[in-house]
């Protein structure tokens, strides 16, 4: 009995060793050649999603006090509906010096996480108030979006409340 399990291991480790190697006992070229072409269909695949991904993020323009700043919206299910609102011209409220806030008179999908803003971000409060930073807050928001280029950012939403028009950025 020992001896048939031993001829049987032997078998196995011989089998299991040589798999996938040449005469040589060296690792085949065909076998590192389909690793390659599965790397690289992986990475292919990737690009191609990172592009699309890129390509569905909606362009906006946030004009405020007569000054407008370009605006790249989320991937996301919210930041879509919101799109679909465009233009949309909001009073908005100062608070804390730091964020403008505005109503939306509607709710949108939610997806809020824990988040720190930067001047810049553009997010969704409570699902139905649209929020853009120009300090920093720590909160449980859904992200919309980010202004692109900042300069001037801070200067135009000032300390006081503000009437912001959001727009979808016209294909040039």
């Amino acid at each position: 009995m020992k001896k048939i399990f031993f001829i049987l291991f032997a078998i196995l480790l011989f089998a299991v060793v040589f798999t996938g190697c040449d005469n040589t006992g060296e690792r085949t070229e065909s076998n590192d050649n389909n690793l390659s072409s599965d790397t690289q269909e992986n990475e292919t695949l990737t690009s191609v999603q990172s592009a699309e991904t890129e390509k569905d993020m909606q362009n906006i323009e946030i004009t405020v006090n007569g000054k407008t700043f370009s605006a790249t919206l989320n991937d996301s299910e919210a930041a879509r509906e919101f799109a679909g609102m465009l233009p949309l011209t909001l009073e908005m409220s100062d608070y804390s010096g730091f964020e403008k806030v505005g109503s939306l008179g509607t709710s949108l999908p939610t997806d809020n996480s824990q988040t720190t803003t930067q001047s810049g971000d553009i997010v969704l409060y409570n699902g139905y108030q649209i929020v853009i930073f120009y300090g920093s807050n720590s909160w449980s928001y859904t992200r919309l979006g980010k202004v692109d280029n900042l300069s001037g950012w801070k200067d135009a939403l000032g300390g006081e409340d503000v009437t912001v028009t959001f727009s979808l950025k016209q294909q040039q």
